[in-house]
């Protein structure tokens, strides 16, 4: 990507947008707001700004932009997340206790970076073609934690009492929603069918995204749409969180353990009627039955499937469904911050494959055939971590927009709750 000189103004113009977003998502915030660390799976806002600014010097400038001056001698240490290949690190779940840096002092770190990368621009014919990929690499990087901080930050105030609203409700410019289409499954012919992207030949893909292979896919049905909340309020009623049947043997350890009744942000209300509130990123709302659920765990996608009598799809399911349609959804845009919502069908009467809510999938996170880790401590960002986490795919309404693919493989641990993660229902033919 960007592998030629005429190419500048557009990563310069790329550049300045993405590291425009963050400090748009970072300027409602206070200090105190970004500075703490709700628990270790999280990071302080001012630290994902930071460690995005890190990831620019370290990967980009100090290798490719001669006489490149780091902005402080130790912010190597503080700020790089897990490449162990780079050097020691400052452990993940003490960031909340960083105080200093300051906010100003990370805003002047990202300045003095992004002043450097304007040079490195101007030099841009001269990088080699994989230095110039490592530019739309960072970007990605970056986006990835824009969606972080903004799902990092409703988990710490979400713990607030106070419930603040993070931000302004979604303005009249936002993007429309829809209402919730009625369900109803979509059949798929099975057969050996082609995934994943040629790396090398694609115009940017992250390398767990390939190699692209061929894998058989036995006939299937998928929900036309994601999940709802009034669905899900439906298993709650009926003893779900109650009934171990339904569970996984880890997870329903962990329900018994942790005492899960409703997904992460769901609240009863005080008068006791049974009515459903949730903390939002504008504050607590009624929980509208209309939408798409979100904030709930892989264990939790599959015990409500289970309890349907249906399945969580395969990622090679999901993405024979998604191939060659429109990646337009529900996405993070100028306009800010949005709620999980419905988008509009797509021909064939699937809706909302994209934006929205990532999608758990039944499919552990693992290589590809024929996958191999980049050299050196690049390698690390991808491939160290195919263990102990499944698959999602899809993105969400944090999910910045144009950054998602039909190929794109999210990844967490079964049990994490706090990312916009939602389910779409499938089953054999």
């Amino acid at each position: 990507m960007y592998d030629a000189p005429e190419f500048a103004a557009d990563v310069r113009a790329a550049f300045r947008r993405v590291r425009g977003m963050s400090a748009q998502l970072a300027a409602p915030l206070g200090p105190e707001d970004q500075t703490i660390q709700s628990m270790e799976a999280a990071s302080p806002v001012k630290w994902n700004l930071a460690h995005t600014s890190w990831f620019f010097e370290t990967f980009v400038l100090a290798p490719h932009l001669p006489a490149y001056e780091p902005f402080h001698p130790q912010f190597g240490f503080l700020f790089n997340s897990y490449y162990q290949q780079v050097g020691a690190m400052h452990a993940r779940a003490a960031r909340g206790v960083l105080s200093r840096p300051s906010v100003e002092e990370v805003g002047a770190y990202r300045a003095h970076v992004d002043a450097a990368m304007e040079a490195l621009f101007d030099r841009w014919e001269e990088l080699a073609p994989s230095a110039r990929a490592l530019v739309p690499l960072g970007l990605a990087h970056e986006e990835q934690h824009q969606e972080l901080l903004l799902t990092d930050v409703k988990h710490a105030l979400s713990l607030n009492p106070l419930e603040p609203a993070i931000y302004d409700a979604p303005a009249a410019s936002a993007p429309a929603s829809f209402p919730a289409p009625a369900f109803e499954w979509i059949d798929f012919d099975g057969g050996v069918v082609d995934f994943g992207v040629d790396v090398e030949d694609a115009a940017f893909a992250f390398d767990n995204e390939g190699p692209r292979h061929q894998a058989f896919l036995r006939p299937f049905r998928l929900a036309a749409r994601p999940t709802t909340n009034g669905e899900f309020q439906d298993f709650i009623e009926d003893g779900g969180y109650q009934r171990s049947e339904l569970w996984l043997s880890d997870a329903w350890a962990l329900v018994e353990a942790e005492r899960w009744r409703a997904p992460l942000y769901w609240r009863r209300g005080e008068s006791g009627g049974g009515e459903w509130f949730e903390y939002t990123l504008f504050g607590r709302r009624a929980v509208d039955p209309q939408a798409p659920l979100a904030h709930i765990s892989y264990y939790e996608a599959a015990a409500f499937a289970e309890w349907r009598g249906a399945r969580l799809p395969t990622e090679y399911e999901w993405e024979r469904a998604a191939a060659g349609r429109s990646l337009a959804g529900q996405f993070l845009t100028e306009a800010g911050p949005q709620a999980p919502a419905f988008d509009a069908a797509q021909p064939g009467g699937i809706s909302s494959l994209f934006g929205a809510v990532w999608e758990w999938t039944a499919s552990p996170y693992a290589a590809y055939p024929g996958f191999h880790a980049a050299a050196g401590a690049i390698g690390e960002y991808n491939g160290k971590f195919m263990c102990n986490q499944m698959v999602l795919r899809g993105g969400s309404c944090a999910t910045p927009a144009g950054h998602i693919r039909a190929t794109y493989r999210n990844f967490f641990p079964p049990d994490a709750r706090w990312q916009f993660a939602g389910l779409r229902l499938a089953s054999d033919r």
